[in-house]
């Protein structure tokens, strides 16, 4: 969950640049540290300077019509239901940007502020796209190393990416990751065969088709052969389509992603869950996904054997008579506690260990118990045990001593 929101504050952060109209960095950035030495937050800071007033009027319309078209579906029953937000305003943008620039006084958008994708005049030109594999560099040894780099960091990627998609789907599905890396190899390779970039799952197209009511994986493919179709056909017009208006889009994304509520969620559930959230997505957004979820882990894994290590030793008082219950798995780790808890028994009293609900006891917690037994007799305590009807660790301590 920290991952998912990570990934939702990131895309607002990342747009809020393109909503301005600055558009210095390409849109798919997602790393804190850019190649111009900036960051995340100086480059935002920095668009702040460079306001294109058109740009932020489209910016600001297109958040506005994405919400209020939510209301409506929620409350519609009509055709007006099927009509997805993002397409309307990537239409209203688009007239916005060519009309409107009369009605605000300003001019309209330059290309750079514009989706930018190459066009073709023919069937030839639209090939020449397409470039094809040199095999003499199948030997060289930078090759290999970096198909290497790019099948391990591309495989985590998608991993992570239907993790957090199987978060977002309504219906609680889990994707096949088997049958989701070997699709995605499959991809590569015919992707590598023509020139293209190596694909993974992504958790904006992902999230893009649930929110527009996808429900099977029909519309991923769907998503693909649109988006050919639409750079084969209309060009033209995909290239009026301000990148303010994308930008919203993402925005209004990564907020429903991000949302306020799940923040809310994971403190309720106490500081052993909300820290480690917390943690994740600060690392994730300081740093990159990858090496944030690395940070995640180690963090989230301290705090599992913090939990266990305090929830393993239960210790119960009543007036002189003790009990000392054993949960879960015993292990050196809870040595000390368990010989602090042993030596501060007062004189004259009783004690019994339970063990019977621990899955596993290290000998060195068995040899502390025993060492413990050899001097009870100087303080007058007496000691019984629950013990399991069979005792895989061959406890030796089955019996009762003063």
């Amino acid at each position: 969950k920290g991952m998912v929101a990570a990934i939702g504050i990131i895309l607002m952060m990342k747009q809020i640049p393109h909503l301005l109209g600055y558009d210095a960095d390409f849109e798919g950035d997602e790393s804190f540290l850019q190649d111009d030495h900036n960051n995340t937050i100086t480059t935002i800071l920095t668009a702040l300077n460079f306001l294109t007033p058109m740009a932020v009027v489209i910016g600001i319309v297109s958040i506005i019509i994405l919400m209020f078209w939510e209301k409506i579906n929620v409350t519609s029953q009509n055709w007006i239901r099927f009509i997805p937000g993002p397409l309307v305003v990537v239409l209203v943008s688009v007239l916005l940007n060519v009309f409107g620039s009369t009605l605000i006084g300003t001019n309209p958008l330059e290309q750079k502020h514009l989706v930018s994708i190459p066009m073709a005049n023919n069937i030839q030109e639209f090939a020449s796209f397409f470039t094809f594999p040199n095999f003499h560099e199948i030997i060289n040894p930078e090759i290999w190393l970096a198909g290497f780099m790019l099948a391990v960091i591309a495989s985590l990627e998608t991993l992570l990416g239907i993790e957090a998609v199987d978060k977002l789907d309504p219906l609680k599905r889990v994707t096949p990751s088997n049958k989701e890396l070997n699709a995605q190899g499959i991809g590569n390779i015919i992707s590598g065969l023509i020139g293209g970039l190596p694909i993974t799952s992504v958790i904006v197209r992902s999230s893009a088709n649930v929110n527009a009511g996808g429900k099977t994986k029909q519309s991923a493919i769907f998503h693909g052969v649109l988006l050919l179709i639409c750079i084969i056909l209309i060009p033209s017009l995909l290239n009026k389509i301000p990148l303010s208006a994308i930008a919203a889009i993402l925005i209004v994304t990564g907020y429903k992603i991000a949302r306020i509520n799940l923040f809310k969620e994971m403190h309720q559930k106490g500081l052993n869950q909300f820290i480690p959230f917390c943690i994740t997505i600060i690392a994730i957004l300081f740093s990159n996904l990858l090496f944030g979820i690395a940070i995640g882990i180690i963090v989230s894994v301290i705090f599992i054997i913090r939990g266990n290590f305090k929830s393993a030793i239960l210790m119960i008082q009543d007036n002189n008579k003790y009990l000392i219950r054993f949960r879960k798995d015993i292990t050196f780790l809870n040595k000390a506690i368990i010989k602090q808890k042993l030596e501060s028994l007062p004189n004259n009293s009783y004690l019994l260990i339970d063990i019977r609900k621990a899955d596993f006891i290290d000998k060195d917690v068995i040899d502390e118990i025993n060492d413990f037994l050899c001097h009870v007799h100087l303080k007058n305590i007496s000691v019984s045990f629950s013990l399991h009807e069979y005792n895989p660790n061959h406890l030796l301590i089955n019996y009762t001593k003063k």
